[in-house]
């Protein structure tokens, strides 16, 4: 692995000046992949791999972080918000907002700021392991230096993933 080259993104950029640490994994993306296929590759735990999840409430953008052997509860999620409908962002509108392609969006360093919900129980992870801003790259890191980046809202909205 000596040999591998690491992208330099946006995301990479915001935590080199704020000096996180964090280490850099290189995965095959798959179109319609899983996270279960891309820890699989890695041997990490799915549930250490965030998902990071571009929605639009009341037609405005906003992320949220969650294990990636569960999904968020976007019912629970319009409660919190106070919002009357939650939607998938559409692919073109989620790089407009990101500047990241879909499959390969990092919570750092996005072109438009937005909110950002945490699913809590992440915080008692070792290690996280998420997306560093292209498709099949993850950066490995402490969860609570992601919120002292992003400063999230924690919120506890994960559910099983339907079968």
């Amino acid at each position: 692995m000596s040999e591998d080259v690491f992208p330099v993104t946006k995301a990479v950029e915001v935590l080199r000046t704020a000096g996180i640490s964090f280490t850099e994994h290189l995965y095959t993306y798959e179109e319609k992949g899983s996270t279960e296929s891309c820890a699989k590759e890695l041997k990490i735990d799915e549930h250490a791999l965030v998902k990071t999840i571009l929605l639009e409430a009341d037609g405005k953008p906003f992320m949220v972080l969650m294990h990636g052997d569960m999904r968020a509860s976007t019912k629970e999620l319009a409660g919190i918000m106070g919002a009357k409908s939650i939607t998938p962002c559409f692919p073109d509108n989620a790089e407009g907002y990101t500047g990241y392609q879909s499959g390969g969006i990092s919570p750092f360093g996005t072109r438009v700021e937005m909110p950002v919900y945490m699913e809590e129980t992440i915080l008692n992870l070792r290690k996280i392991f998420i997306n560093g801003g292209r498709r099949g790259y993850l950066f490995g890191m402490d969860p609570y230096d992601a919120v002292n980046i992003l400063r999230p809202t924690l919120v506890k909205v994960g559910a099983a993933r339907a079968a």
